[in-house]
Parts: C-alpha cells; structure tokens; sequence
C-alpha cells in the first residue's frame, strides 16, 4: 500500500493504492484523483519548467516548458538539452524550442513574449 497527496487539483486528497489490488485508489475526491494515483505508481510523468538564455529581450532569461507531461524518468536528459539553446528576441508563447524531446514527440516551448 502506498499514500499519496493527489496534485491534480488544489483539494490535495490523501490517496491510498494498493498495488497488490490492481492498484486500487481510496481516498480520491473525484475520478481524476483515482487516475492519478494509478499513473504515478505505473508510470509517472511531470510536466517540466525551466529557462532558457535569450538575447534581445527585456530579460536575459526565457521561461520554457514541456508542451505536455513525460516521462520521470527523462527530466534530467530533457534538461540537458536545454543547455545548448540560445535564443534571439523576438520570441512568442508556444513558439517551439526544443523539437520532440528525446523521441517522445513532446518539446520544450517557450511560456511567455519576449
């Protein structure tokens, strides 16, 4: 039996999953909480924000984030590739960055103007 604090909504329900049940949820408010709990013991995945370096901008530094969730296990090789980027003003939201994120078909976009 494993507890979670569900995160898909701010109500935060103390989930509780039973792996040796078929990963039976208690604990949920609504059906979201239930999927939630099953995902993060089978295969969790996050989305992920961080920065990028920009020249031309009113700033030197671009927030970015994954246009959806992947895998937990692919964050720190997906941050990696944000190392190399360097991009020139002007740049829009949803502009993509980074192009299918180690072959998951995810990319890293921008989240503001700039």
């Amino acid at each position: 039996m494993t507890n979670l604090i569900c995160i898909v909504c701010p109500k935060g329900c103390h989930l509780s999953v039973d792996e040796a049940d078929g990963y039976k949820v208690t604990g949920q408010g609504c059906p979201r909480g239930e999927e939630y709990g099953k995902k993060e013991l089978q295969s969790p995945t996050r989305v992920i924000t961080s920065t990028v370096r920009i020249t031309g901008g009113i700033h030197n530094r671009l927030p970015v984030k994954t246009s959806r969730d992947i895998p937990k296990g692919m964050i720190r090789d997906a941050m990696k590739l944000l190392d190399a980027v360097e991009l020139t003003a002007p740049v829009h939201v949803g502009d993509v960055v980074v192009p299918d994120i180690c072959g998951t078909g995810v990319s890293w976009v921008a989240s503001r103007d700039m």
